[in-house]
């Protein structure tokens, strides 16, 4: 049960992120990818919290209901987020336009497969939810109630985040500057640093201290993951190589007063 359970959502993923590429073609806005593998690791995670993963069927436990309802709430509101901002951009997610200037002729094969890379992203992601989700402890335990605390936490900083760069770039007299208000004055990325941070929720909730479920583990497999992806590889490098090319000097400025991912406290603006 568990293997067909886990191929079934591998080729779902692979499915949707096939769909995510027609729809970019269609509209010529890669940017609909982002909203495709945001909902699908919500379709995905709920479906892997409540399927039974024993063979047998059974109503789901109150840990599996909580885990599938964090993780819609975090697939919605992320992927409504990307959805309003790729249908009011008239301008191409720079990440995907510097991929689209690098490949040129090749854009729309490579792509389909750099988006197949991301539907197997999201499988190593969505695992480690149904892992969460299936920690056999009994009842809901403090921990399960904390793993739920970080992860709201998370949404709601992100959302912070995400307001604060919107009201910032919304207010004409910032045209060409570089947001450094609230939360992006102590992170230059802090909207990846809440996203990093909702996925730790996951291994709270699915460690068990007595050490009697050990796949639990296993789920600390999504907050590695994630931060890999964000600091070195899709997130942070590439918008940092476009906000370099854009604001030049002073973007590196920012740079040496920020923090990359994790919030700290800035250093003093060189006034002289």
């Amino acid at each position: 049960m568990i293997v067909t359970t886990i191929v079934a959502t591998a080729l779902a993923l692979s499915a949707i992120m096939a769909g995510a590429w027609f729809a970019q073609y269609r509209t010529r806005n890669s940017g609909w990818s982002d909203v495709f593998w945001s909902y699908e690791m919500g379709i995905g995670g709920v479906f892997l919290a409540l399927v039974p993963w024993n063979g047998t069927l059974h109503a789901p436990s109150a840990r599996q209901v909580l885990v599938a309802i964090l993780v819609a709430i975090w697939s919605i509101r992320l992927g409504t987020h990307i959805l309003q901002r790729t249908l009011s951009s008239k301008a191409e997610d720079p990440r995907y336009a510097a991929l689209r200037e690098e490949w040129k002729d090749d854009f729309q094969s490579r792509l389909f497969w750099f988006l197949q890379i991301q539907a197997l992203a999201a499988f190593v992601l969505v695992v480690s939810v149904g892992i969460a989700a299936h920690n056999p402890a009994p009842g809901i335990r403090v921990l399960d109630i904390f793993g739920a605390f970080v992860l709201i936490a998370a949404i709601f900083g992100e959302g912070v985040a995400d307001t604060e760069l919107r009201q910032f770039a919304a207010d004409k007299t910032n045209k060409g500057k570089i947001c450094d208000a609230g939360l992006w004055g102590w992170s230059r990325h802090p909207n990846y640093f809440f996203e990093w941070l909702g996925w730790l929720a996951y291994p709270i909730i699915a460690i068990n201290v007595s050490g009697a479920y050990f796949w639990g583990f296993l789920a600390l497999s999504g907050p590695i993951f994630m931060f890999w992806l964000l600091r070195y590889v899709s997130g942070v490098p590439p918008l940092e190589a476009h906000m370099i090319k854009k604001h030049g000097g002073n973007f590196r400025a920012y740079q040496e007063r920020v923090s990359a991912f994790f919030p700290w406290p800035p250093r003093p603006k060189d006034i002289s």
